[in-house]
């Protein structure tokens, strides 16, 4: 099920309502500490990837290793990711802060397990 919204361009765009949140929990040692929400696995490591120690800049940011488990599943999604902080735009909100961090993240591949 799908809804449609208009994105800043005036665009329809077709989102995934809440309930089409998948959740992935970040693997650290076969411990699962921190669990991420998202209709993709990409949109859950990029949230893990802000949690990052930054760099000052993206090119300074060195890769790490995340590994994210889809819950319900023996799924494990890997990525390389990386954060780094930067100015906030000029039209930020009040409350948003002088620099941000952000992240991105490089799909390394999907792996199977045998047991949780």
């Amino acid at each position: 099920m799908f809804c449609h919204v208009l994105n800043w361009h005036g665009a329809v765009k077709s989102m995934a309502p809440d309930s089409d949140k998948r959740n992935f929990a970040l693997r650290e040692d076969g411990d699962e500490s921190s669990v991420f929400s998202g209709g993709t696995p990409r949109q859950a490591a990029l949230k893990a990837a802000r949690r990052l120690e930054p760099a000052d800049g993206e090119e300074q940011a060195d890769p790490e290793e995340i590994r994210l488990r889809e819950k319900g599943t023996h799924k494990v999604h890997i990525y390389e990711a990386w954060a780094w902080v930067e100015e906030a735009p000029d039209d930020k909100p009040d409350w948003m802060p002088g620099d941000i961090t952000k992240g991105n993240v490089s799909k390394q591949g999907v792996e199977h397990l045998d047991e949780i």
